[in-house]
């Protein structure tokens, strides 16, 4: 579905997604989340894969990581502190179900695949999920392929 052009000015372009049915669970890391709230070259993929699977799950850390995205486009005054906290709540809405790691399964799956802790955390709740972790870092991709998906390739 095409945005309105109003949207298209919007540092949320989500609103202007209709969402159909769920499929199935699908993993997601920041950066994923990221493109989906902020506009940027990947956004329209990422409302792709959330206008085909709504049902976005991630380790509880993505809402830290993504804080940290808002604060970066706020000091750089890219979005203002409003629009910043206005995004934050939106991510909170689109990620309704959060999940905590614990900390011994991320430390094995950091060690497993030679990631840091971070990365770990989503890793290893996709394999607890037994689905890919959907992101655009290529690096983590090329450390962990078996457990992730390129936004494109879960599209496809």
């Amino acid at each position: 579905m095409a945005c309105p052009p109003e949207a298209a000015q919007s540092f949320f372009p989500l609103r202007c997604l209709k969402v159909g049915k769920v499929i199935r669970g699908r993993s997601v890391g920041t950066n994923v989340l990221a493109y989906l709230m902020l506009e940027g070259d990947r956004t329209s993929a990422a409302q792709e894969l959330y206008e085909r699977d709504a049902d976005w799950r991630s380790e509880a850390f993505i809402m830290v990581e993504f804080s940290n995205v808002l604060t970066t486009y706020v000091r750089t005054k890219t979005i203002t502190r409003d629009q910043g906290l206005k995004l934050l709540v939106g991510a909170e809405e689109f990620m309704p179900i959060l999940t905590s790691v614990p900390h011994a399964r991320a430390l094995e799956a950091a060690v497993q695949f030679g990631i840091s802790a971070y990365d770990a955390r989503f890793i290893a709740l996709a394999m607890q999920m037994k689905v890919r972790l959907v992101t655009e870092d290529a690096k983590l991709r090329a450390a962990v392929p078996l457990w992730t998906d390129s936004i494109a390739n879960a599209i496809a």
